[in-house]
């Protein structure tokens, strides 16, 4: 049985591991050790996320993002030589081993990836649990839709980037985000205590999903009730504004400002702006709390090609052919990047160069790409200079991104020199 070793455990590999062959809910009804129940606790673990991770409707309440009626962004199929020519790269990962592009791609718990090259798909491949018409839980990419929409609300003028987030939300007198504005927000430059190390069985993080749902709570629960009300109960780490520290809370409290001043909820957002107008071929869906509070740093599921348009929409600065869906100023801004001094000290050490706008990972590299970044594998990588864009969802058996971004850094840039050269 073929295993990788992350941080000195081992795991099956992405082949070992497929939950359609290993049984994972199948059945009638499943056996015992093969099923994944929300009361367990244990869907967002390996092996279990491997089945997971694509059906969490099953496992949580949702809210839906419809598609409603209009025709999809056909994005065309692969030629069997585009394919040919994917599948012949070789990958030399950042510890110097080489693996082809299927073994890249099963090496980092591929559920299913697609890529576009000036609107067009040139590869497309599903595994395990994933199938095109499946919405696959995108994780902190929500995050890029979120911010993205709170972007264009500021270039319309219904939010203001220097905006006080009390000004909004006076639920939040007396929390970390008192002196906050939406920028700081945008740009995860707050000063919250809150422990976000999915490695830590004690961190905060697991404190904020069982107030949202995501999560179950254990008998006697007193805790918060909602993310809102989880929310108030951050203190402050220190001023804003001084270094970039990245915290899942702070797009909550950007999604509670967008529903405060628009009067419309995050789901209804998303449909009306951006799933409608870029011709998503499916519903997409969110996670919502107790209260129907969507779930905005880390909820939002979707089909592998949903979002790719999302990708192929901010590729051509915003827009659907004619149509204008997001400002083209919108995404100028996010491309330019942020603060590079700010990001480096907050320790990604294999993201060098790199700077942080709009909750997207700027990386001002050769092809120019700014990306979506979800734990457990989830990517959006977009990369104007090689007319590329790249979607992946995945189901990694460690939540961050440093177990996989040796491979993956070098299978998108690798990818982007390719597509350069057709």
């Amino acid at each position: 049985m073929a295993q990788l070793n992350f941080d000195g455990v081992d795991y099956e590999d992405g082949v070992a591991s497929d939950p359609v062959l290993n049984g994972w809910m199948q059945g009638s009804p499943p056996r015992a050790d093969r099923t994944i129940r929300f009361a367990d606790d244990r869907f967002l673990y390996f092996p279990q996320n491997r089945w997971a991770l694509s059906h969490i409707r099953e496992l949580l309440p949702t809210v839906n993002v419809p598609r409603g009626r209009g025709p999809e962004w056909s994005l065309g199929s692969p030629a069997p030589a585009d394919v040919d020519s994917v599948e012949a790269l070789m990958i030399e990962s950042l510890d110097g081993r080489r693996r082809s592009f299927s073994e890249a791609l099963t090496d980092t718990y591929v559920d299913g990836i697609a890529v576009l090259h000036r609107g067009r798909l040139v590869y497309e491949r599903y595994f395990g649990a994933l199938r095109p018409e499946l919405p696959h839980l995108s994780f902190s990419l929500t995050k890029s839709y979120a911010a993205t929409l709170a972007a264009t609300l500021v270039c319309e003028g219904a939010l203001a980037a220097d905006q006080r987030v009390t000004s909004l939300l006076p639920e939040l007198v007396g929390s970390a985000f008192e002196d906050a504005s939406l920028r700081h927000l945008l740009d995860m430059q707050v000063g919250v205590a809150f422990n976000e190390d999915y490695a830590d069985p004690h961190a905060q993080v697991w404190a904020y999903a069982r107030a949202a749902g995501t999560r179950p709570r254990p008998a006697g629960y007193t805790g918060p009730d909602g993310i809102q009300d989880f929310l108030a109960t951050l203190q402050s780490a220190g001023p804003h504004g001084l270094i970039f520290d990245y915290k899942s809370v702070n797009t909550e409290v950007l999604c509670w400002m967008m529903q405060r001043a628009t009067g419309v909820p995050f789901a209804a957002l998303l449909a009306d702006r951006i799933w409608g107008p870029i011709g998503c071929e499916f519903d997409g869906y969110l996670g919502v709390d107790a209260k129907g509070f969507a779930v905005g740093g880390s909820g939002l599921a979707m089909t592998l090609r949903d979002l790719t348009r999302f990708g192929e929409l901010m590729r051509c600065n915003g827009a659907r052919g004619s149509n204008q869906v997001i400002p083209a100023a919108v995404v100028a801004d996010i491309r330019r990047g942020g603060d590079r001094a700010k990001f480096a000290g907050a320790g990604y050490d294999l993201l060098p160069g790199y700077s942080y706008r709009d909750m997207w990972w700027v990386s001002h590299d050769e092809h120019a790409a700014f990306e979506g970044r979800g734990i457990h594998g989830q990517r959006l990588y977009v990369a104007p200079a090689a007319e590329m864009v790249v979607a992946r969802l995945a189901s990694h058996p460690v939540a961050t991104s440093a177990a996989h971004d040796p491979v993956t850094m070098p299978l998108l840039r690798a990818l982007g020199r390719l597509l350069k050269g057709a």
